[in-house]
């Protein structure tokens, strides 16, 4: 607990009115979190202004408010008046939670796909050493064995330091963090001090946030600049970089400190070589610093390849020795909702995968393509509210790979989906070849069922987009939906 007047000292140019001795307890920037000892910040979005909430978080206990307009609360309350409250936020949040990030190492994974099978894998592999390991991603929040759920991939500063403090108290010592181009963008992760950052790839997403590729890029490069940044409170800083990515040497521009690149091509410090993929597994040999160590994944897939070889650089990074990194991994299965097999004794495999980037969607398809000479069926759409350029895009790599395309229904939001379906097969149509067909089906149920309905002995059918998702979020509402849960139902009904 703080009082006021230790939190003002670190607010650049904060005016106070009020008591300065109040005790802050809790901090929060939603209203409806507000309870008594709370410092309520009210933050100004495109939608909501915080400062119209400000009679309701008195009421609620709040003993302090965070403005940045002229308000009128009672003399019992300390009123904080700063020209940017988002900005005060970024200062005074970690610096109230005691900077929990600088209490442990914070190792941040970012790039477009990815993420989060590898930051599971470096999780697997510390924890096998001993460690103590928190993880925050798209899935959940994972602290030791305990799973919590979570809204974005990177929370905002609130959430996070809150995140982070609870890490600390439950004594992890480790925690891998999945950080989004938003994140990097909006300064969500402000107070974070990282000590190893891993750069997967990039490729189309997220346009509709940042406009152009270049800013999608400087977004992502912030993190690399933090962690090579002068000054700074820990040591034993280091980055990984995929060099096979086209960016890659980009990224690599802006690294400051000990670096390991990673590929298959012949270009990294870690490499992949003598690749053997099937559909549940691959064998292959990593070289590093002069020496070659044969591994066996129970994951399959090129892109799971890269995200291996992310995920043992990062541990190299954190002085895990390669033997124990090689017999850590032999155990590591596929996160849920990535690549993963629906299995109900079916003569074709089901794949459910996340996969929702032309890029993503490219390498599962791909990877189908390795691992079976029979048909390829994919089930897929686009999100509403977000990159419409994209979906033209996904299409016609659809339309490239598989030999029936299902496009349907993803996530439409506010947008109508029969709009969204359209753009997206405009893109499939344009590129269609002679021995291929598409189906056009709204109703994601619905397409499933045929999808699988019509797949014959041998067959891959992969169902993308949503992967763990177990919702579909409507324009008036959100309704419960798992793409596994559906496989699993069609193949029963097709048994």
């Amino acid at each position: 607990m703080k009082t006021v007047e230790n939190i003002v000292k670190v607010i650049t140019g904060a005016k106070v009115t009020g008591p300065l001795t109040n005790q802050v307890s809790h901090i929060t920037a939603d209203s409806r979190q507000v309870k008594a000892g709370s410092l309520f910040i009210c933050l100004v979005g495109a939608h909501v202004n915080g400062h119209a909430y400000i009679d309701k978080a008195v009421q609620a206990g709040a003993v302090a408010i965070l403005v940045s307009e002229n308000v009128q609360v009672p003399d019992t309350v300390t009123c904080i008046k700063v020209a940017d409250t988002r900005k005060a936020m970024q200062e005074c949040v970690p610096y109230f939670y005691d900077y929990p990030a600088r209490q442990m190492r914070m190792i941040g994974v970012t790039g477009t796909n990815g993420k989060t099978t590898t930051t599971h894998m470096i999780g697997h592999i510390l924890r096998g050493q001993g460690h103590k390991v928190g993880i925050i991603g798209t899935v959940h929040t994972l602290i030791g064995d305990k799973s919590y759920p979570i809204h974005n991939t990177t929370p905002d500063v609130v959430d996070l330091q809150h995140i982070l403090r609870q890490m600390v108290d439950e004594g992890v010592t480790h925690c891998v963090m999945e950080v989004s181009s938003h994140a990097l963008a909006l300064e969500r992760v402000a107070g974070v001090e990282y000590d190893t950052a891993v750069f997967t790839n990039l490729t189309q997403d997220h346009l509709d946030f940042h406009k152009t590729f270049e800013n999608y890029l400087a977004a992502k490069c912030k993190l690399f600049e933090q962690v090579s940044a002068k000054d700074q409170y820990k040591t034993g800083k280091g980055c990984v970089v995929n060099i096979d990515d086209p960016y890659g040497h980009r990224v690599v521009e802006k690294v400051g400190t000990p670096l390991i690149t990673y590929g298959t091509q012949g270009k990294g410090t870690l490499e992949g070589e003598n690749l053997t993929i099937t559909s549940k597994t691959s064998d292959y040999d990593i070289a590093y610093d002069g020496k070659t160590y044969p591994i066996h994944m129970r994951t399959t897939g090129l892109f799971n390849v890269y995200n291996t070889l992310a995920a043992v650089g990062a541990c190299l990074l954190e002085g895990v020795s390669m033997e124990a990194i090689i017999k850590s991994l032999s155990t590591f299965t596929a996160v849920p909702g990535r690549f993963e097999l629906v299995e109900e004794g079916q003569p074709f495999a089901v794949v459910v995968d996340y996969a929702h980037t032309p890029d993503g969607l490219e390498n599962i398809l791909r990877t189908a393509q390795k691992i079976t000479d029979k048909k390829i069926a994919v089930v897929f759409g686009c999100g509403g509210d977000r990159d419409a350029t994209k979906r033209p895009i996904m299409g016609a790599i659809a339309a490239k790979y598989a030999d029936r395309i299902y496009v349907t229904s993803d996530n439409p939001r506010t947008e109508d989906p029969v709009s969204i379906v359209g753009q997206v097969a405009e893109g499939v149509r344009t590129h269609l070849r002679d021995t291929s067909v598409m189906f056009v089906e709204v109703d994601r149920r619905t397409a499933i069922q045929q999808a699988i309905q019509e797949a014959q002995p041998g067959d891959v059918v992969l169902i993308a987009g949503k992967g763990h998702e177990d919702y579909q979020i409507l324009k008036d509402k959100t309704i419960h939906f798992d793409d596994r849960e559906e496989a699993r139902k069609a193949l029963k009904g097709r048994a």
